[in-house]
């Protein structure tokens, strides 16, 4: 059942065929954001879909970097969904300051700046220039549960 919407992020995000999911369980000892100041740091969101990993393995060999973009897409709606459960209300984001991704990587793999493109392309596409940042795209060896993906954000709110 899809809740009311209560923002115009929200309603942008709806436009686009999403639906903010319920914030990701912590799987081991952190909360999945904080905020210092005017920032809101999320904790590395990995691509749960409806609360399971669709995709597992390392890109460029049992995942493709177009399915893996698809995945740091889920990854960035994830840490949305975190932003929301400390600021309340995604109206409140004044911009995404940057957006670190990693990309668990076949060692012949470095695509990982288009896999993390689903991530900054989505949250362009959501927020507008408000979702434009910096970043860094990282292959590492593996990720936590063989996830291919994980992203994580520093956004400014008011």
């Amino acid at each position: 059942m899809q809740q009311e919407t209560s923002s115009a992020v929200e309603a942008r995000l709806a436009e686009l065929g999403h639906a903010l999911p319920a914030v990701v369980a912590p799987v081991a000892a952190y909360v999945p954001a904080t905020i210092t100041g005017n920032l809101v740091y999320t904790s590395g969101q990995l691509p749960f879909i409806n609360g399971e990993l669709t995709a597992t393995g390392k890109v460029g060999a049992a995942v493709t970097a177009e399915v893996a973009a698809g995945q740091a897409q889920a990854c960035a709606l994830n840490a949305l969904a975190a932003i929301k459960d400390v600021i309340g209300d995604l109206d409140r984001i004044v911009r995404v300051v940057k957006v670190v991704g990693f990309v668990a990587s076949d060692p012949s793999f470095t695509g990982q700046p288009a896999v993390i493109n689903g991530a900054s392309e989505f949250l362009g596409a959501v927020l507008g220039d408000k979702g434009v940042h910096a970043r860094s795209a990282v292959g590492v060896a593996a990720l936590p549960l063989d996830a291919p993906v994980e992203v994580e954000l520093i956004v400014e709110f008011a």
